[in-house]
Order: structure tokens, then sequence, then C-alpha cells
């Protein structure tokens, strides 16, 4: 299945198949009460998600949709949870793909760690691994930034006009 940049894959609340990206990249936004739309995670290529949902199904717990135009394997739900009950080997393939979904949100969490200085390039780099094409400010809001690193929209908007200006001057 192909998603075209800003179109929706699935919807908080629903529930449905599992899903792998085969390329692109993907955000997965979670809707508050009042409203208010919280960045939660960037899906890169190689993941199957939902995460909640990979040993019982669950409905979605966020919205997820494309950053960029992005490929998607679809795996019926039906036939993964049966597949899951009845193939031993599909557990321990399973318990390896958590293993490296944990990898992946340790090196997403350990970039909110580290002084406010050294997120944004932190973030630069690692986006820069699946999206070498494309900077940050052209794939999230300032608000977005903030919400994956931890830093207020400010923050983030004040470090982008430092970098900007000294890239420039560089240029130059």
């Amino acid at each position: 299945m192909n998603l075209h940049k800003g179109e929706v894959l699935f919807i908080q609340g629903e529930q449905g198949d599992i899903f792998r990206l085969k390329n692109g990249l993907l955000k997965v936004v979670r809707f508050q009460e009042d409203g208010t739309c919280v960045l939660l995670n960037l899906l890169t290529p190689g993941e199957l998600f939902p995460h909640h949902s990979l040993f019982s199904p669950k409905p979605y717990y966020a919205t997820v949709s494309a950053v960029l135009p992005s490929e998607v394997q679809v795996i019926p739900a039906d036939s993964w949870y049966k597949e899951l009950k009845e193939n031993p080997a599909k557990q321990f393939e399973l318990a390896q793909i958590l293993e490296r979904n944990l990898v992946r949100m340790q090196e997403r969490v350990s970039m909110t760690t580290v002084p406010t200085s050294k997120r944004i390039p932190l973030f630069r780099d690692w986006l820069y691994k699946y999206c070498p094409d494309h900077p940050i400010e052209d794939l999230l809001t300032q608000e977005e930034i903030g919400q994956f690193l931890g830093m207020s929209r400010e923050t983030v908007n004040r470090y982008l006009k430092k970098n900007k200006i000294i890239n420039e001057s560089f240029v130059k």
C-alpha cells in the first residue's frame, strides 16, 4: 500500500491490521480530549506496528500518517494472530522484532536526555539515516520537533534561527 505525504493510515480508536513500513517516514500522533495533538513517535523503515497490538488485538492508540511518501505492507490481523498462536518460531521472530523496536525507542529517548543545545543536532543525525534529502524543518513543524525532543516550540525556533544564520554565513 502506498501513502502520499499527509495521508492517514489509521485513526486513533479504530482497530485493524498490523503494518510494516517498507520505506518512507510515518508519524504517530495522539489527540487529547481537549483537541490538542501530541507527536509520540516517528516510524522508520522496517518497523512493525502498532507496537501495542503485536500480541493481541487492541484499538489503535494513536493516529498514523505519512510524513513522506511511504510504502506500507498490510498484514491482516486475523492471519497474524493465528500464526502467532500456532507457530512458536513466529513468537521468537516477534521477540526479535520487539527487541529491535526497543533499541530504536532507546535511541529516540536518548535524544531527550542530553543538554537542549545538542538535541536538534542529534535529531538531525538520526533523521538523516532515514531521510537524507529532507531537513527536519521540511518534515515536521517546530511544535512537533519540540514534542519529539522534549523542548518548547520557542526553544526550537531560537535554535533553528541561530543555526540558519550560522549556515548562511558559511555559504557567503
